[in-house]
């Protein structure tokens, strides 16, 4: 399961070490309003989807993806907020 997260990290810092032409993937690292107008795009279509019962797991992968590209985009490194989130345990 992590497997699949690992692997989309992987392929953004690889997209931005060597960008493929007309990649969404990279659109997405390159421009980031671009980035956070998605990641706020499918965060609501998440909402709507739970409140009305359908396409949630879809919606759901869309924000994973979305939210991955934009830490990317922005420097964020996932390895950092992993730190975070293990120092935060009780």
């Amino acid at each position: 399961m992590l497997k699949i997260l690992e692997d989309l990290i992987l392929l953004a810092r690889d997209r931005k070490s060597n960008p493929l032409t007309d990649s969404y993937t990279n659109k997405l690292l390159e421009n980031k309003v671009l980035a956070k107008e998605k990641v706020l795009e499918e965060i609501n279509e998440l909402i709507e989807a739970v409140e009305e019962n359908s396409n949630k797991i879809h919606e759901a992968a869309d924000v994973f993806y979305h939210l991955l590209m934009y830490l990317e985009a922005n420097d964020i490194k996932i390895e950092d907020i992993m730190d975070e989130l293990s120092s935060r345990k009780k």
